[in-house]
C-alpha cells in the first residue's frame, strides 16, 4: 500500500511549475510534499538515544491517551536534529510515536511557519518585511543581505551556510529592522550591521543574545530609548488578598478587585 506521502505527492504539480507562479514567499511555504532525493517516504529518519529521552520526558507531560499533544514539540525536537528543517520520514517517525495518521502530523507541520519541510541554510534569516520594519528601511536590509550574499528571497547560498526569508511581522516592531536568525532577534539594523553580522556568522562567531534574549545592534538595551530607562524603577507592590477566594465564589461584579487589578 502507498504511505499518505505518497499518494499525496501524486495529485501535485511539479516544484518548477509551483516556483514559477510565486513572486513573493513572506513566510509562506508549499502545503504538500514533492519528492527530492534527500527528502522520501523511505528516507531513513530516526531519533538519537539522547534526543528518545527527551520524547519520553515531552510525552510523560500528557495522559497517555494524549500522545498527540506532543506533535509539536516532537516535530521541534526533530527538526532540530535534522540540522534545520523537516524530512517527510522525520513526520513519519513522530506519527508512529505519538500513535497517529501520519496526515495528521502533516497537517500541523504545513500550518506552523516554525516548521521548515525544505533544507535551509546553516544560518536561516527570517527577514520581518510588515509595515514597521518597512518603514524603517528593511528593504535596505534585504538589498544588502541579497547582494552580499549572492541570493534571492527564498533562496540558500551555494556553500548551504545562509537561506534568506522575507516573512510577516516577528513582534520586534519596536526595534524595527529586524531579522529572526535561527532562534534569535537582531534588532535595529542598518545596511552596515548587517552585513558585520553576516561576517560574524561566517567566522561561526554570531553575537550573544542580551539580557532579555535579543539583541538590538546599535548598542541599546532591549527596547529602551535613546535615554534609556525613564520609568518603572522599582517593582511595585501589590496588596492581595489572601482570602479572596475562601468561599470558592467570585462576584463577576468585583472580578477586578478580586483579581489584584
Amino acid at each position: 500500500m502507498l504511505s499518505a506521502a505518497r499518494i499525496f505527492t501524486r495529485r501535485l504539480p511539479s516544484a518548477t511549475a509551483v516556483a514559477s507562479q510565486q513572486t513573493r514567499y513572506m513566510g509562506s511555504a508549499q502545503s504538500f510534499h514533492i519528492n527530492t532525493p534527500d527528502n522520501t517516504p523511505e528516507t531513513y529518519f530516526d531519533f538519537t538515544e539522547e534526543n528518545y529521552k527527551r520524547v519520553n520526558k515531552i510525552l510523560s507531560k500528557y495522559p497517555v491517551n494524549y500522545k498527540q499533544s506532543g506533535i509539536i514539540p516532537l516535530l521541534d525536537l526533530a527538526q532540530r536534529q535534522h540540522g534545520g528543517w523537516l524530512p517527510v520520514a522525520a513526520m513519519d517517525k513522530v506519527a508512529k510515536i505519538v500513535e497517529a495518521h501520519p496526515s495528521r502530523v502533516y497537517e500541523v507541520a504545513s500550518f506552523y511557519t516554525m516548521f521548515n519541510r525544505t533544507k535551509v541554510g546553516k544560518y536561516f534569516i527570517q527577514l520581518c518585511g510588515t509595515t514597521p520594519c518597512m518603514i524603517c528601511g528593511s528593504e535596505d536590509i534585504k538589498k544588502n543581505i541579497e547582494k552580499h550574499l549572492g541570493i534571492k528571497n527564498g533562496e540558500t547560498t551555494k556553500d548551504g551556510m545562509f537561506t534568506l526569508l522575507e516573512v510577516e511581522c516577528l513582534g520586534a516592531c519596536a526595534n524595527a529592522p529586524m531579522i529572526q536568525l535561527n532562534d534569535d532577534y537582531y534588532e535595529c539594523l542598518t545596511p552596515k550591521t548587517i552585513i558585520e553580522l553576516l561576517e560574524a556568522c561566517k567566522r561561526g562567531e554570531p553575537p550573544a543574545m542580551g539580557k532579555w534574549g535579543s539583541l538590538p545592534m546599535n548598542g541599546q538595551v532591549s527596547c529602551e530609548g535613546p535615554l534609556g530607562k525613564t520609568s518603572l524603577w522599582e517593582v511595585p507592590k501589590i496588596e492581595v488578598d489572601v482570602e479572596r477566594f475562601k468561599g470558592g465564589e467570585v462576584d463577576p461584579a468585583s472580578v477586578k478587585v478580586h483579581m489584584s487589578y
